[in-house]
């Protein structure tokens, strides 16, 4: 299950939502609406997932 990867895309702006929250995106490497990029699935990921789940999409790969 080590292999797995998640797909993460930046659905919605995070204008107007805290600014940790923006932090949490720039950690995980989104920058613009409808960028994609693809991370490990491990824990410490999930649980940045968790805080901006209301702004991303999430695919399991």
């Amino acid at each position: 299950m080590a292999d797995k990867k998640l797909k993460v895309t930046l659905i919605k702006s995070p204008i107007g939502y805290d600014k940790s929250q923006s932090k949490i995106l720039e950690a995980l490497g989104l920058r613009k609406l409808n960028h994609s990029v693809v991370l490990p699935n491990n824990e410490s990921v999930k649980g940045s997932i968790f805080h901006v789940r209301h702004l991303v999409k999430v695919e399991e790969i």
